[in-house]
């Protein structure tokens, strides 16, 4: 890469854009959760004070008077006495906790998959987590799904493929509704069916209002990163779409929906209506503590006519994992960041190439590590051109080094003389100014991808490299406490992979430059030192893969350009074609000649000022 002007303005772009890409996620992010606390803090002020009675339990619903349940349950007001009891069933990749307690799920163990403890992951598995909707009692009055104690299930097994448990609840008139839960497996998709005898009983205009609420609780070790990459996500009339945590709070759903989610950068809550909910809403927030990334509420409008209805739901608690969730359709795989926003053009790459690429090399190797390392030469392999193009343009501005001297030398510090005749001299020489900084500026397509890879393969998770403990986070080799200053800009810690490609890109700069002709401006000359330092702000809270994967892009770089510059490239040769091209009659664009004739009125206008002076 050659460090002439216009390439310096290509790494001042490049750095820029990095910079100004994660700075304004950081301080989007900042300012949103800033604005919700005060907000938060001002409604908690203002609410009543309630002193909760220890003794009284959640799930027992003995405390209320006999008065209280009759109105509000009709025939059903023996189902709001009674205990919780549990019931699991489980596969190869998760442990599902069930309640009698609205006849619902109580929490999702992850069996491949730990939290920061060491524990398995849970989900779902607060008191907030609960799927509800309310039901008309024969007087009239309306009651909470949730409240009644259904029938304790049992769980049935047909075989080692399927498990079912169904939770029942009834009255003496012959209504009922049954809750059955279905779990196939070596799947985390769990069939949800809603049974309503008579139904029209229990719904208003045959419509069942569905609440869903959901807590994404904290699995990583960087909160407000992980909030970052959270995102509410569904399909409605077809169409996927999404919106970042922080960024928006609510969502209005006008059109049959399929399904909605919230996913938490490596987990999914999901909840699936198979002949799709008629409308709805979903709302979000991130609490003021430090153990909930999100937690939503969804309401949602579904069509139940009928007087014997089946309700056809299911619910995913699982990995944000894009080979997994494709395999659902329906758009699923979309939730899984591999480009999205204005950065949707980069998908078609982690989609096509990156992603089995490297889902290739981590099956043949077995480390992600090394997987990563494989994955790096390929990608330096197909921008190969690219990179060659850069090197040859370099290669040739080290040997116009003495012309480019000898012009500084006749002009001294006539600047405008001497780039008309730098101007021309590239022409003679076959030289595109614009050589070095254009493979640069191609290759940040491939940054972002890999960006949105790295941050989005759950695979990563926990996984070892070298000294690093968990390729999906940052690499910590020291940390400190709050430092006012350091903080707000470098975090309260620091990553040695994140100095590892600081270094390298350090290198390649100190390499190129030896290699350039000198730069007269100072801004110009030191601007390449100044990138190394930018990474280093920007990548210290990146996951150690992505890294990782720029030194040793980085490394490559340093071996390539040595080894191209001193064995694959014929200088003499290249001086000699150099010679032949300027002896060559030369044609001038039109952009050239206006070029040309804008310097030569500039040179005479400079000239007419300065007899004017003397």
């Amino acid at each position: 890469m050659n460090f002439d002007r216009n390439t310096v303005i290509g790494f001042v772009l490049l750095a820029l854009l990095f910079f100004g890409f994660f700075y304004f996620n950081n301080q989007e992010q900042a300012r949103v959760l800033k604005n919700k606390a005060i907000k938060d803090s001002i409604e908690n002020a203002s609410k009543p004070k309630i002193k909760v009675d220890p003794s009284v339990q959640k799930s027992d619903t003995s405390h209320l008077s006999t008065v209280q349940i009759a109105n509000a349950t009709g025939q059903f007001q023996k189902a709001m006495i009674g205990s919780e009891q549990l019931a699991t069933f489980e596969n190869d990749l998760v442990k599902v906790t069930f309640t009698n307690k609205g006849g619902q799920i109580r929490s999702v163990e992850l069996k491949n998959f730990k939290d920061q403890q060491k524990n398995l992951v849970k989900l779902a598995s607060s008191d907030f987590d609960k799927i509800d909707y309310k039901i008309k009692a024969d007087s009239g009055q309306v009651g909470n799904i949730t409240d009644f104690y259904f029938t304790p299930g049992t769980v049935i097994a047909k075989g080692d493929s399927v498990q079912t448990i169904t939770y029942t609840l009834g009255d003496s008139s012959g209504r009922s509704i049954t809750h059955e839960f279905v779990l196939r497996k070596d799947d985390y998709m769990i069939d949800f069916n809603v049974k309503l005898n008579k139904a029209n009983t229990f719904l208003d205009n045959d419509v069942m209002n569905l609440q869903w609420q959901y807590r994404a609780r904290k699995q990583e070790k960087d909160l407000s990163y992980e909030r970052t990459n959270s995102q509410m996500g569904y399909v409605m009339d077809g169409d996927f779409d999404y919106y970042t945590i922080g960024r928006r709070s609510d969502v209005q759903f006008a059109k049959p929906v399929q399904w909605v989610a919230m996913r938490q950068r490596f987990f999914n809550g999901i909840l699936v209506a198979k002949d799709n909910f008629s409308g709805g809403k979903m709302e979000w927030n991130s609490p003021n503590d430090s153990a909930t990334v999100v937690q939503s509420t969804a309401t949602l409008q579904h069509v139940a006519k009928g007087s014997d209805v089946t309700i056809p739901l299911s619910i995913y608690y699982g990995p944000s994992d894009f080979n997994l969730l494709k395999k659902y359709d329906n758009q699923m795989g979309k939730l899984v960041n591999l480009g999205q926003g204005i950065y949707a053009f980069v998908r078609p790459i982690n989609k096509f190439i990156v992603l089995p690429v490297y889902d290739f090399f981590s099956r043949l190797v077995g480390s992600y590590g090394i997987a990563i390392l494989l994955l790096t030469f390929v990608i330096r392999l197909l921008i190969s051109p690219l990179t060659y193009t850069s090197y040859l343009s370099g290669a040739k501005m080290k040997v116009l080094r003495p012309e480019i001297e000898k012009l500084k030398a006749k002009h001294g510090g006539d600047q405008q003389a001497m780039s008309m005749d730098q101007m021309k001299l590239f022409k003679e020489a076959g030289v595109n100014p614009l050589g070095g900084c254009i493979p640069a500026l191609l290759q940040i397509p491939i940054f972002f991808a890999l960006y949105s890879f790295f941050n989005s393969n759950v695979h990563l998770r926990g996984q070892n490299f070298l000294w690093a403990n968990d390729l999906s986070a940052y690499d910590s080799i020291l940390s400190w406490n709050n430092i006012p200053v350091i903080s707000s800009i470098l975090g309260n810690h620091l990553s040695l992979f994140t100095i590892t490609a600081c270094l390298t890109s350090f290198l390649i700069s100190l390499y190129s430059m030896s290699m350039t002709p000198d730069q007269s401006n100072p801004v110009l000359k030191y601007m390449p030192y100044f990138f190394p330092i930018f990474l280093l702000f920007i990548f210290n809270r990146l996951p150690a893969a992505l890294t990782w994967y720029y030194t040793v892009s980085n490394l490559v770089t340093l071996g390539l350009q040595f080894v191209i510059q001193n064995y694959i490239i014929n200088h003499d040769k290249i001086l000699a074609k150099m010679d032949e091209n300027r002896k060559k009659p030369k044609s001038k664009s039109k952009w050239q000649e206006r070029f040309e004739q804008m310097q030569e009125q500039q040179k005479k206008l400079k000239d007419m000022q300065a007899k004017g002076k003397r």
